[in-house]
């Protein structure tokens, strides 16, 4: 685990367009809005945008703005090649800026399998000093001597869980009608530490938070979309779940709220901290909000309230040791 504090900024982006053009456009803007922490004393090391940041979100719109990324996981990626004009981008901003960059989410179409679509998170260093390490439940790499370069993409999250409900009255949504769910955790190695991967409706599932808690995570972070019914009911209570389930950060980024669009998302993205209490919470607009995540906040908890050391796994299954067997 990281000892060193740093500062994570969430981008709660706006003004999203029918533009896949402009919607980068923006994006572009505000990573570097979110680096400057202009007023800050402390420039943030990570930044985090929403789901779905370059295109509205439904699913009749996946197929029309999804893009072929190709990545391969332990193999370097080649982002000057890429067929995907928002990776080039992200990876761009990232080594301009200089910071880690979880980009979100995009609708990411199977190099071989136009019929798959994936709702897929990206993220990027900003050093190219750092080995490159990537981990899942279904595959662990480290590719001994290789190191990224600046800006590399170094891995994605494509979400697991898909987004199928039906609240009578109040909402219908099937991601499944279009999406294929990812086949795995996401665990990276960063020079901030240790991050565990989920996107929005991943949240609701505590095993994946539970796994990545018991491989050194110190914090999930979540890109997410909840809406006017399940935001006012859960979006603060699983954050704060997540949290203090597995004594660890738990950072929710949603998109602004636009009531234009199709879909309103709830918005309020927030820091928790490992004793659940909200760092930072946003309001429904366009900002950016940034916490510091205190790794030593993790382990007081820890020490505090004793509970990684007082499960019984004689009485019920220890499930990150069962996903190991999968690796």
């Amino acid at each position: 685990m990281a000892n060193e504090a740093f500062d994570v900024a969430l981008i709660q982006l706006g003004g999203v367009t029918r533009s896949k053009e402009d919607n980068l456009r923006h994006a572009r803007e505000m990573v570097r809005k979110a680096a400057r922490a202009e007023g800050r004393e402390v420039k943030p090391r990570l930044v985090v945008l929403p789901e779905c940041f370059n295109s509205p979100y439904g699913v009749k719109y996946f197929p029309e703005y999804a893009e072929r990324i190709g990545f391969v996981k332990g193999e370097e990626y080649d982002v000057e090649k890429s067929e995907s004009g928002s990776v080039r981008m992200l990876s761009e901003v990232a080594k301009e800026v200089g910071v880690w960059l979880i980009g979100g989410s995009i609708p990411e179409r199977d190099v071989s399998d136009d019929a798959k679509l994936y709702n897929t998170a990206t993220v990027y260093n900003p050093n190219g000093n750092h080995p490159l390490s990537y981990h899942t439940t279904h595959y662990s790499s480290q590719l001994m001597g290789c190191f990224t370069r600046k800006g590399e993409l170094v891995a994605i999250h494509r979400k697991t869980h898909l987004f199928d409900i039906d609240i009578p009255g109040k909402i219908t949504f099937q991601e499944s009608k279009v999406l294929t769910g990812g086949d795995a955790l996401t665990h990276i190695d960063t020079d901030v530490g240790k991050l565990g991967l989920g996107i929005c409706y991943d949240v609701r599932f505590p095993e994946p938070a539970m796994i990545a808690a018991r491989r050194g995570c110190i914090a999930m972070i979540y890109p997410g979309a909840f809406n006017l019914t399940t935001g006012p009911l859960h979006w603060e209570l699983l954050a704060r779940a997540r949290a203090v389930d597995n004594q660890i950060y738990v950072a929710m980024c949603s998109p602004a709220r636009d009531m234009s669009a199709d879909y309103n998302a709830w918005g309020h993205s927030m820091v928790v901290d490992p004793l659940a209490n909200k760092l930072v919470e946003a309001d429904e607009h366009e900002s950016i909000i940034y916490a510091t995540i205190q790794p030593q906040a993790i382990a007081e908890a820890r020490k505090n309230i004793p509970v990684s050391s007082q499960r019984r796994f004689d009485v019920y299954p220890d499930i990150a040791a069962l996903a190991a067997h999968r690796d």
